[in-house]
């Protein structure tokens, strides 16, 4: 969706308004309304279809063949009112006035968990390095700079945050994201570097713990999360 919103030109977003009004307009209706020819109406329409944003209808006719008519689809519904920073900064902000750890920890659990949902379809791999690198593709759609390292110890590396005004103001989103990590790679991860204490970058570490063994070893976990220290050097983040 991030993408769409970005690829309308502002011509073209005078045609997402227009069709915000009205059920379906027909070329010479958005032309009258826009004072714009058909041709460049047809264009708008085009890159707009090839976006998913807008459909065409046939619309019948008494006589002679039948007539489009043009409107929103449901992505094209909800371009327009972006207003997801603000709400969660608001949501943020609650989550740390929690005072009781405990409570706070499920929380965080239970968020990570719910992060992790929205990308678990799209993880296949067997073994971690192969997860990570999986995640490492769905950041790069969303314009996160990351790599994956190989090794004994795979390292995911993000060279940009993808919560930076959250993070700006509470290093515990730094423990949700570390979280949602460890539920889709399957492994623990830890923080080891992060750019909020100074560092270049953030890497994430997969140590190779099995969370399924830790889990029969009796250790407390919520949709296959644990509250644990994200490292010896960010002890204090949870």
């Amino acid at each position: 969706m991030r993408h769409q919103v970005d690829a309308c030109r502002e011509s073209d977003t005078a045609v997402l308004d227009l069709l915000r009004g009205d059920a379906a307009l027909e070329i010479g209706e958005l032309a009258d309304r826009l004072g714009v020819t058909a041709t460049a109406v047809r264009q708008r329409l085009d890159r707009l279809m090839r976006s998913g944003l807008v459909e065409r209808q046939a619309v019948a006719r008494p006589r002679g063949r039948p007539a489009h008519a043009y409107r929103l689809t449901a992505d094209g519904r909800r371009v327009g009112g972006d207003n997801f920073r603000d709400l969660a900064m608001v949501l943020w902000k609650e989550v740390r006035s929690v005072a009781d750890p405990d409570f706070k920890g499920g929380l965080l659990n239970r968020i990570a968990g719910s992060l992790a949902d929205v990308y678990r379809g799209r993880i296949g791999g067997q073994t971690p390095e192969q997860r990570l690198t999986e995640i490492a593709g769905i950041l790069a759609e969303r314009e996160i700079a990351c790599t994956v390292e190989s090794g004994p110890l795979p390292i995911l590396t993000t060279y940009s945050c993808p919560y930076p005004d959250l993070a700006e103001h509470d290093h515990s989103v730094c423990a949700a994201e570390r979280l949602m990590l460890e539920d889709l790679v399957g492994v623990a991860v830890h923080l080891t570097e992060c750019r909020l204490d100074g560092a270049s970058c953030c890497r994430f570490t997969a140590v190779g713990d099995s969370l399924a063994a830790k889990a029969s070893a009796g250790l407390g976990q919520s949709h296959g999360l644990e509250i644990q220290p994200i490292s010896p050097l960010n002890h204090d983040r949870l």
